[in-house]
């Protein structure tokens, strides 16, 4: 069987995800399990009790789960697919080596399935990665191809009572779309036929090294999508063998839309989009909100062409794109009149770009923010109070717990504390709550009638279940 992974020591060999319940894993697991290979896995979430039902899932649909204990590594023929951050102390990264088993990392693996494949297209960018991967996928799908697809978020349009968890869908080989992360350096191991790029800004790395890192990406893509209205990304386009431009401000770029066209609701944007090229001119409506919901899909058109589809046949499968899961997901309305929101904005962009999207339209916000971790706080806390003191309102409120913490030996000495404080010296409202149960006893006391409750952070699963928890006690 050409299962699409180079190398024939590979063949026969079984597969064993460290943190298999992960955003990044659980789809590259599902892809590797559609490929025919036997998958195993532990995690530290199923042993704590966390997610359970995820966890169920997996067991029913063939997937070996085991404790995190290195009970699930038996042989040397076994491969562990394991975060390079993942300690050496770990039992399956000890009982591994021990045997003598292969180790990869996550990118390491999915950029081979993915670079083995006869047409691939990675979506690379600081922010509007998941969001565009849906898009694209979703448009080839409508369009009749069958991609496989590899998402760090549940794509609606592909999730079913049999799959809730569809971060992958299991398609040809052949032609492969994928999400492919700056964070940790990997984006540097995929040579995609179509690169995207969605935006260059602050999240992990410093700009400098972002910049090396686009461009490097921009330079092995045969054809580059390039982002117009973000001038880092601009600035790298000629980096580019060729390319196809996109940008909602940039009238240069060759799709764009036409001025005066957009309309937004709560919910709901829509605009002409225009290919400059031919001058075709497109009805683009999105079942979903913001500015930077269109210049997504602006990306997902300006990609899908270059790939040969026509802008109307793509702006048409858009309408009924379905979203993804945690990205501006509309948890409900309570009897009340108060709308819960459940976001993975967790980095200063992603922040933006959700509390615009609530202020587009009128109602007090209380937006809920969770740090996904003590080492990203330090790298963007300032940038991220920063973000929430400019996007808020008089009246609006930030209500920050601790960062998410499941063990470890991160320095914990920088918390919360220092963000809520930098957000009240710029001006803003907001209170450190050390409990995230104790930020929702507060949330509920303070909601009104009219008001948008969002829950942002990332990393962490059981923030859709506190979403829907505020949403229940609202009554």
């Amino acid at each position: 069987m050409d299962h699409g992974i180079d190398g024939p020591d590979l063949e026969g060999r079984s597969f064993f995800f460290c943190g298999i319940g992960g955003s990044g894993m659980l789809p590259l697991a599902q892809i590797v399990h559609g490929l025919g290979y036997e998958v195993a896995g532990s995690d530290r979430s199923r042993d704590q009790g966390r997610t359970p039902e995820k966890f169920d899932w997996l067991s029913r649909n063939g997937f070996n789960l085991y404790p995190q204990d290195g009970s699930g590594i038996s042989s040397p023929d076994q491969i562990l697919i394991a975060s390079a951050a993942v300690e050496d102390t770990v039992p399956e990264v000890k009982k591994a080596r021990e045997l003598g088993c292969q180790r990869m990392t996550r990118a390491e693996l999915l950029s081979q399935l993915f670079n083995a494949a006869g047409y691939s297209i990675a979506v690379g960018g600081t922010s509007g990665k998941s969001t565009v991967t849906g898009m694209i996928a979703w448009i080839l799908s409508d369009a009749g191809y069958d991609p496989t697809v590899m998402n760090g978020a549940v794509m609606k349009n592909f999730a079913n009572p049999d799959n809730p968890f569809a971060s992958a869908q299991v398609g040809s080989p052949q032609l492969f779309v994928s999400e492919v992360d700056e964070s940790d350096g990997s984006i540097a191991l995929y040579r995609p036929t179509i690169g995207v790029l969605l935006n260059v800004s602050l999240d992990h790395k410093s700009i400098e090294e972002l910049r090396v890192l686009f461009g490097d990406y921009l330079s092995a893509a045969g054809c580059a999508i390039v982002n117009f209205d973000n001038e880092e990304a601009r600035s790298l386009a000629k980096r580019a063998k060729q390319s196809v431009s996109f940008g909602i401000n940039a009238s240069d770029a060759e799709i764009t839309i036409e001025p005066g066209t957009v309309e937004q609701s709560a919910f709901t944007i829509s605009a002409a989009v225009i290919d400059n090229d031919t001058r075709k001119v497109a009805a683009l409506e999105l079942p979903m909100p913001g500015m930077h919901n269109l210049s997504n899909a602006l990306a997902a058109i300006a990609t899908v062409k270059a790939a040969g589809i026509d802008i109307s046949r793509s702006a048409h499968s858009l309408r009924s794109f379905a979203g993804l899961a945690r990205r501006f997901d509309v948890v409900g309305t309570s009897e009340s009149g108060v709308t819960v929101i459940d976001d993975f904005g967790h980095n200063p962009e992603k922040c933006a770009a959700t509390l615009r999207t609530l202020k587009a339209s009128p109602g007090r916000v209380i937006a809920f923010f969770q740090p996904h971790g003590y080492g990203p706080l330090r790298q963007m806390g300032d940038e991220l109070a920063e973000t929430f003191a400019r996007e808020m309102e008089a009246g609006d409120i930030t209500i920050m717990c601790d960062p998410v913490y499941f063990g470890g030996t991160v320095d914990r000495s920088d918390g919360s504390e220092r963000i809520v404080k930098l957000i009240e010296e710029h001006g803003g409202s907001a209170e450190h709550i050390a409990s995230r149960e104790d930020c929702g006893k507060r949330i509920i006391e303070i909601a009104r009638a009219g008001d948008r409750i969002v829950v942002m952070g990332a990393r962490d699963d059981t923030l859709s279940e506190f979403a829907r928890s505020i949403l229940d006690r609202l009554g």
